[in-house]
């Protein structure tokens, strides 16, 4: 095996994405045969790697995972909050870690994987992957409302790009996303005077929600895998479908 740069080692472990890891090399928390490592460095076969006081030892098969967030649950491994994150809650037994985030009060479909590049790939703004949202408001949607969301709001010292925007209910709207600002459809319904009840994320790109339980998840595998590659343009690992774990609920 040649030399590779550690954060394409860590990512393919399934520690965390490329971007991810280059943040925790920074930071000091990882460990190259014993020495903090260097941004950029590169690492030989053999060589011992620790990140976060744990050891690497190398790639699990690859996953990906369909999941249903509930709510109370987050996706970020801060105790800030002191609530479950999501690893947690799972307790899946390869290391996985989720692909971008969903809020706290928010529920729904996140993906979790163990395959950095394919996470960066996902996350990456500039490729406008779709994400579909139903979302209910504490008073009725109005023509204006609609109009107003599809063609940008001003937050966060921005403007959202315009989206796709259908009323569904008195109180309730579908939108479809090409972008992930921070707690971005709650913000937006704020700043035109709304405030958002319920939020739900039932797509990502191909992947549906479909009538996944809250707290259950499902393997990404089949023609859905292969939909996704494609939509992605890029090979990605290969998932065997013949190695797919049944959907588990969580009671």
């Amino acid at each position: 095996m040649e030399e590779i740069r550690l954060n394409k080692f860590l990512s393919e472990s399934g520690i965390c994405s490329r971007r991810e890891a280059d943040r925790l090399i920074e930071s000091g928390e990882v460990l190259v045969d014993g020495k903090r490592a260097e941004m950029g460095m590169k690492i030989r076969p053999g060589q011992r790697i620790v990140c976060r006081g744990k050891l690497v030892e190398g790639r699990d098969r690859p996953v990906l995972l369909a999941v249903h967030k509930p709510r109370g649950i987050v996706c970020t491994t801060s105790d800030k909050d002191r609530a479950e994150n999501i690893v947690e809650f799972l307790d899946y037994p390869i290391r996985i870690y989720p692909v971008g985030r969903l809020d706290k009060d928010s529920e729904g479909l996140i993906l979790m994987t163990n395959q950095g590049e394919l996470s960066d790939q996902i996350l990456r703004a500039r490729n406008g992957h779709e994400k579909e949202y139903e979302v209910t408001v504490d008073r009725p949607v109005t023509a204006e409302f609609i109009r107003r969301m599809g063609k940008g709001v001003p937050i966060l010292d921005t403007v959202t790009r315009p989206c796709r925007v259908e009323k569904t209910g008195d109180c309730s709207f579908r939108i479809i996303l090409t972008q992930g600002l921070n707690r971005q459809i709650r913000r937006m319904c704020e700043a035109l005077g709304w405030k958002v009840k319920t939020l739900r994320r039932i797509r990502i790109m191909n992947i549906t929600l479909g009538n996944l339980k809250s707290g259950a998840y499902r393997e990404v595998s089949g023609k859905e895998w292969e939909e996704l590659k494609r939509l992605l343009g890029k090979s990605g690992n290969p998932i065997d479908p013949g190695k797919s774990h049944k959907i588990r609920e969580i009671t």
